[in-house]
Formats: structure tokens, C-alpha cells, sequence
């Protein structure tokens, strides 16, 4: 049986209606298209019709049908490649009810290459030093490590190794007694949310531009959030005033434009803090990683009493370990045990003997530069292969780069890179919905997120996708 629309053997049904009333024809026809993938109506690889032939058979405009496949693939609804078309995406057919999918095809799991930023290589992971750090955490452990927790901070072993850890390499003033373990930034993110609607703050200050599941987490926990300007010099700390109780800040490298706080506006955030009794919430999510410039030091050491220190091993080794820690003022300890509970649900003893381990024995900085240098060369290869078509920034350290676009073409990369089967994000999708001026058009490359087999087909795709 032939693909071509005209010669499919069965009319397709779509419901126009559905989704008028929110935005008109267009979104009627994106749900509708939405609805037939997802009911399994449309089965996965079936080929759409151009935008030309499904525009003149509902006669409606061509522009219409395209903004809805461009929104469609966007999503993962569709997949669009040059000489093959706009087909429905084999992953659809894994959201379909149990009934509809019957018949049982490969799915695929997402686009052929991804430059996501937020993610490390999962292929550097030491695995071999992981083992001999494990053995000899396993053997060494006390037998009291393998009850329940005592301690809602976490064991004592690891605390003071990021102690010293965090002292020598971030510049943080690190007591053990004050170092509480989590899994990950956001079950921390979450833990200081709770203390602060405890504290009646009802306003976080955020960058203007950041991940958006930050923004949603403190949302939900009932404070609102107001966006701070970002520009070369980093968050405009200058724009803080008393209504905020809180702002959380990536002084070390903004996330996504890479630049560092400098060292007039780290003074501004904490004159704000002393003056008003707001805290700072440092998220020092790939300090590690710098290549061009001296470290630039965790703005807690300024202020140890005013600034919460977030860290976690989710750059430096894997997400997947959900290892995370704050380093938290004498007075907040208490506060965030108490949000934290009287039972540890997330860190396995075992995995933090292993991290101390790791960290004690030298294995730790030995992997970290190891990776600076793999991650270094990815950054030399991305400039080298698009640097003469696009300014490329953020690059001074960081596993990530923001590549700045002409004027008005980003959602036209987006949909190249799409077909091109590869994964990116632009710089507009990381602006807070409030933030003031309008967003400059550029793609935010995650140069870490490739393995190293799919780093040259990956880049290729890049740079096949950029104008």
C-alpha cells in the first residue's frame, strides 16, 4: 500500500471544533491532529499530507497547517525529515490507551541526537573507581550505617568530606554541623520552599531567564516569583527590594547565558540580603567546570550567614546517583530538618560512604579533570564548527554554550533541528513569563548531554540546522 495521502484507502476525521474556542482554526487543527495520534486513529509512521495538499483539502490557509505541524513536532506528536515527509511519531503509540495498541512496531525513544542542555556525559561516569570506592566504603562501613537514619543530615562521613571538599575547591565555609544532604537540587529547592512559606515570605526573586521547573516548583508551594533583569554582567541584583524574602541565583555561571555574577552585583545581592532579612539560594550547579578564567569562587563565602549553598553530584558524576547538598546559615539548620521529616526516604547510606570515599581517596578531583578536559574539547569543536556562522557565548566555563541567532530566525532553527532529527532548545523557552524586555533570538547547545560516539553526527546536525 502506497504512503500518498490521495491513495491511503480511508478518509481522516478531524474535528475542527476542538480547541477553537482557545486560540481558533489553528489550534482546532493541532488538537485535532494531537487526538487522532494519541487515540491511535493515525498509527505511528503513517505520512501526513504536505501542508499544501491538507490545506487545499479543508480549505484553510497553508500557513495554518504548517504552524500546527511545526507545534506538533515541537511537542513529539509528529517527526518531519527532508525526503521523508511529516509522519506520525513512533512514540506516540506508547501514550495510546492499552486497546489501540495492538500492534506491537519499535518506538522510538525521542530524536536521533540531543544538545539538551542539563545533562553531563553518562558515558564519563568512573564506573571502575565507583567500584573501588564502593568496595571500600561497604567494607569499612559500622554496622549502625546499615539501620535506620539518626541523623536527618546525612552521615557524618560524607558531610565532612564536602566540608573540606567545598572549603578548598568553592571557597565555601563549610561546617559539617551545618551541611544538610538531599537528593538533588530540587529536593532542596523543595525543603527551602516549605521554610520560607513557613517564614510567611510570599516572593522569591528569580533570574528573568532560568529553567522554568524551578519557577513551577516554588509556584506550587505558594510563593510567587518575580524575575530579575540578566545581562553581560549577570542578575541585576541592584533590581532586589524588601517585597522579595528570597532570591535564588546561578552566580557562577547564569543558567542558560552563561555569564558570571560579578563582583559589584554579588556585593549588591548581599547588601540586599543584610539589610532587608532575605536570604540568597546559590545554585553552584557545574562550578567544577571552567576553562578559560580563574575559578569563580560561591558567593556564600561573602556572607555564610545570609546564603544557602545548593550543590550536587548530578554534573560532576550522574543525575541518576540523586546525590545533592546545602550548606545551610546556624540559624535555618533546625528549620529545614524539620521540613526535611523525622524519616530519610532518599538517601541510601550506602551511595553517600561511597561519595565520602570517592572524595576523600583523591578520585573525586581526578575524575573532575579529567571531564574538564574531554568537556573543553567539545567546547573547541562546537566554536571550530559553527563558530564562523554565529556568535557563540557562555563558554568561559560550564557544560553549555548559547549560539546568538540573526534576528527573527529562532523558531525557524528549532523546526531545521528538527528535521534534522535533533534535539535544542532556544533561548526564549528559558524567559520568565514576566520578564520585561523582549528575549534576543539564540539556541541554548548542551555540549555535554552527547556520548562521545554521537558527538560528531550530533554537531553535524547542528551545524546542518543553523542558517
Amino acid at each position: 500500500m502506497t504512503e500518498s495521502w490521495a491513495t491511503f484507502g480511508a478518509d481522516l476525521h478531524l474535528d475542527l471544533t476542538a480547541g477553537r474556542g482557545r486560540g481558533g482554526l489553528r489550534a482546532g487543527l493541532t488538537e485535532a491532529l494531537r487526538e487522532a495520534a494519541r487515540s491511535g486513529r493515525l498509527a505511528a509512521g503513517t505520512r501526513l499530507p504536505s501542508s499544501r495538499t491538507l490545506a487545499a483539502d479543508l480549505g484553510i490557509a497553508r500557513n495554518t497547517v504548517a504552524e500546527a505541524y511545526a507545534e506538533l513536532v515541537a511537542e513529539g506528536w509528529l517527526t518531519a525529515r527532508q525526503g521523508s515527509g511529516t509522519r506520525v511519531a513512533e512514540r506516540a503509540r506508547l501514550r495510546r490507551p492499552a486497546a489501540a495498541a495492538r500492534v506491537r512496531r519499535p518506538a522510538r525513544r525521542g530524536p536521533a541526537y540531543s544538545l539538551v542542555p542539563g545533562s553531563p556525559d553518562l558515558g564519563g561516569f568512573p564506573r571502575a573507581a565507583w567500584l573501588s570506592a564502593a568496595r571500600r566504603a561497604l567494607t569499612g562501613a559500622p554496622n549502625e550505617a546499615f539501620g535506620y537514619a539518626v541523623d536527618m543530615r546525612g552521615r557524618i562521613e560524607l558531610r565532612q568530606a564536602l566540608a573540606g571538599y567545598l572549603a578548598r575547591a568553592r571557597g565555601v565555609y563549610a561546617d559539617p554541623e551545618r551541611i544538610v544532604l538531599c537528593a538533588g537540587f530540587l529536593h532542596g529547592l523543595t525543603l527551602l520552599a516549605g521554610v520560607l512559606r513557613a517564614r510567611r515570605v510570599r516572593e522569591v526573586a528569580v533570574e528573568g531567564y532560568g529553567l522554568d521547573f524551578h519557577r513551577d516548583l516554588l509556584v506550587r508551594a505558594g510563593l510567587r516569583t518575580r524575575p530579575l533583569g540578566v545581562d553581560g554582567e549577570g542578575a541585576r541584583t541592584g533590581e532586589l527590594t524588601a517585597a522579595a524574602g528570597a532570591v535564588l541565583l546561578t552566580p557562577a555561571h547564569q543558567f542558560p547565558t552563561g555569564v558570571a555574577l560579578t563582583p559589584a552585583r554579588r556585593a549588591a545581592a548581599v547588601d540586599w540580603a543584610r539589610s532587608t532579612g532575605g536570604l540568597i539560594l546559590e545554585d553552584d550547579y557545574d562550578g567544577e567546570f571552567r576553562y578559560d578564567r580563574q575559578p569563580v569562587g560561591a558567593l556564600q563565602g561573602l556572607d555564610p550567614d545570609r546564603v544557602v549553598y545548593l550543590g550536587t553530584a548530578s554534573k560532576s558524576l550522574a543525575p541518576g546517583l540523586r546525590m545533592g547538598w546545602m550548606v545551610v546559615p546556624p540559624g535555618l539548620v533546625e528549620e529545614v530538618l524539620a521540613a526535611k521529616g523525622p524519616t530519610d526516604w532518599v538517601c541510601s547510606a550506602l551511595d553517600q560512604l561511597t561519595l565520602a570515599e570517592f572524595i576523600t581517596s583523591g578520585a573525586y578531583d581526578r575524575h573532575v579533570r579529567g571531564m574538564r578536559l574531554r568537556y573543553r574539547r567539545r567546547r573547541d569543536e562546537l566554536v571550530a564548527a559553527v563558530g564562523d556562522r554565529v556568535a557563540v557565548s557562555g563558554i568561559a566555563a560550564g557544560l553549555h554554550a548559547v549560539l546568538d541567532l540573526p534576528a527573527g530566525t529562532e523558531r525557524s532553527v528549532l523546526q531545521s533541528a528538527a528535521w534534522q532529527d535533533l534535539a535544542l532548545h532556544g533561548l526564549r523557552s528559558f524567559r520568565h513569563p514576566q520578564a520585561g524586555a523582549l528575549p534576543r533570538d539564540a539556541v541554548v547547545v548542551g555540549y555535554g548531554t552527547p556520548s562521545d560516539s554521537a558527538w560528531s553526527p550530533t554537531l553535524a546536525a547542528l551545524a546542518a540546522a543553523l542558517p
